[in-house]
């Protein structure tokens, strides 16, 4: 089969289109999968360039996000059956192979039922920013109806998806952007308001937004200095929730305003291997799949690439800056 492998950590260009064994059942209840599209997203890229999370000495296929058919089943499967199609988080890490091939295997119930509205490549945008965006907002930030919510990068990846099911809470939707065309999306996928960083101060403006309250949630996709500037953006008792790991932040400020302090880390049921976290995170793309079948959800994907051309993908997403998902097809 083809497959995208990195045979060292580096630049885009390690990346290298190869023919490689199929992978094959090995347990009776995992799924082989024929991968249709693989979603890229910044920690592969991240993975890329600094190393992968296992040790290990042979090229590694890289991408946790596909989507595909299944192709055959191991004897104790019960969820799925030949022909169906499915959605996925997963591998990619190093461990086991990822979506950047052909043909996956992996266990039944690390796998969902695609929503059946969707394109494959739709569907393999999805998976990890879903979990990222739910997580962060509902497990994480406690996020409700009445609630102000600031989402920063909210054209981006998560933040588009984020943006949605914020709205679909019953929140008020701030967002950043950095171009008109972003906050013309920010605002058809339903921000309130946008705020355009490149133009206007973001905490005056958020402080004006809400009666000089600050929100009740800030969502940091960006880290750095919009992490550290979001503690003076959340409103008293608030939660900050970003997705990096801080550099530094203001203690004394974020303790004044006794706000909560929240990491998410959607990979962490996969790294720390926690089945009950792996099956709450399938749960949660359950849910989605509901929303996304009753179009109170949507997908903006960017880019659709070619198997070979990965490379380019990881490019394009390490300049920053691009609205929505980067997938790649392989029919």
């Amino acid at each position: 089969m083809r497959a995208v492998l990195m045979p060292e950590p580096g630049p885009a260009d390690v990346l290298q289109l190869a023919d490689v064994a199929e992978p094959e059942i090995t347990l009776p209840t995992q799924i082989k999968v024929r991968i249709e599209a693989a979603g890229v997203n910044p920690i592969d890229t991240k993975v890329r360039q600094q190393a992968l999370f296992y040790a290990v000495t042979e090229p590694v296929i890289l991408g946790l996000d596909g989507a595909g058919v299944v192709v055959a089943v191991g004897a104790h499967v019960s969820k799925f059956k030949v022909g169906d199609a499915v959605w996925f988080c997963h591998g990619g890490l190093g461990r086991e192979p990822g979506s950047y091939a052909e043909f996956c295997v992996l266990d039944q119930d690390n796998a969902d039922h695609k929503p059946c509205n969707l394109s494959f490549p739709q569907a393999a945008a999805l998976p990890l920013v879903l979990l990222t965006a739910w997580g962060a907002l509902y497990d994480r930030g406690s996020l409700q109806a009445g609630h102000t919510a600031l989402i920063h990068a909210g054209a981006g990846g998560v933040g588009h998806i984020a943006i949605q099911l914020a709205k679909y809470k019953g929140a008020r939707v701030l967002t950043t952007v950095s171009s008109l065309d972003k906050a013309e999306l920010a605002r058809q996928l339903g921000a309130d308001q946008v705020i355009d960083y490149r133009r206007e101060p973001v905490t005056e403006r958020v402080m004006a937004l809400t009666n000089h309250q600050g929100a009740d949630l800030v969502l940091d996709s960006v880290g750095g200095a919009v992490f550290a500037n979001s503690i003076y953006q959340a409103a008293p008792f608030g939660t900050v929730v970003t997705l990096l790991k801080p550099e530094s932040f203001d203690l004394a400020e974020a303790r004044l305003r006794n706000l909560r302090i929240g990491f998410e880390w959607m990979l962490t049921p996969m790294l720390r291997d926690l089945p009950a976290a792996r099956a709450h995170q399938i749960h949660i793309l359950e849910q989605c799949r509901a929303l996304l079948e009753q179009e109170v959800l949507t997908v903006h994907v960017n880019q659709i690439l070619p198997l070979a051309q990965a490379g380019q993908a990881h490019r394009h997403i390490e300049a920053g800056h691009s609205q929505g998902k980067v997938v790649l097809t392989l029919r």
